[in-house]
C-alpha cells in the first residue's frame, strides 16, 4: 500500500470491483437494501454490491437497463466481474449487510426479509457460504470494504461501533 487511499462509493443498484490494495469501496444508506461484498485472498480482488430488491421479474423492464437494483441479476454480473479480474469461486468469501426493517407497517417491513432471504438462497443454490453477515434489525448501515484484505466495516445508526464481518 502506497499511502494514498482510494475511496469508491457504489451508489444504490450499482457495483464496483477492483483489484487496487489502495481502494475502499463504500456504500450507504443501506436500510431494507442489502450490501454484498465479495474478495479472493489469492488475487487481492474485490467487489461490493448494492441492490434494492430480491427478484428482476418485480419490474422487468428496469432490470435489462439496471441489472444491480436486484438480487438474483445483480449477484451474477458481481461473481462474473470478479472471475474477469482472476478470482475463483473456491477462494472467494462473501459477507452481507443490511437487510433491515425500515417501516413498522407495508410493504417495506418485509422488503429487507426478503432482500436477505433472496441473497442466502443464491449463494445456497451455487454451494457458496455466506462468512459473514450483519443483517435484519431496524437501523441503516454504511458499509466498508478495504480490498488489501477483503475487510468488511459496518457502521450501523443504532450502534456507536462498528462491525468488522
Amino acid at each position: 500500500m502506497n499511502g494514498l487511499v482510494n475511496k469508491h462509493i457504489v451508489d444504490v443498484a450499482d457495483f464496483k470491483v477492483s483489484r487496487n490494495s489502495d481502494d475502499i469501496l463504500i456504500t450507504g444508506a443501506l436500510g431494507s437494501c442489502v450490501a454484498v461484498a465479495v474478495y479472493d485472498p489469492q488475487v487481492h480482488v474485490g467487489g461490493l454490491l448494492h441492490f434494492i430488491l430480491p427478484h428482476s421479474s418485480l419490474d422487468e423492464d428496469r432490470a435489462r437497463y439496471a441489472p444491480a437494483m436486484f438480487a438474483d441479476t445483480g449477484i451474477p454480473l458481481l461473481l462474473q466481474s470478479c472471475y474477469a479480474m482472476g478470482c475463483h469461486k473456491k477462494r472467494m468469501t462473501i459477507r452481507v449487510a443490511g437487510g433491515a426493517t425500515v417501516a413498522n407497517t407495508g410493504s417495506d417491513s418485509a422488503m429487507g426479509r426478503e432482500n436477505v432471504f433472496a441473497v442466502k438462497k443464491i449463494f445456497s443454490e451455487h454451494d457458496f457460504p455466506i462468512e459473514g453477515e450483519d443483517t435484519g434489525d431496524n437501523c441503516i448501515r454504511c458499509v466498508h470494504m478495504l480490498i488489501s484484505d477483503g475487510g468488511v466495516m459496518v457502521r450501523s445508526s443504532n450502534r456507536t461501533r462498528i462491525v468488522r464481518l
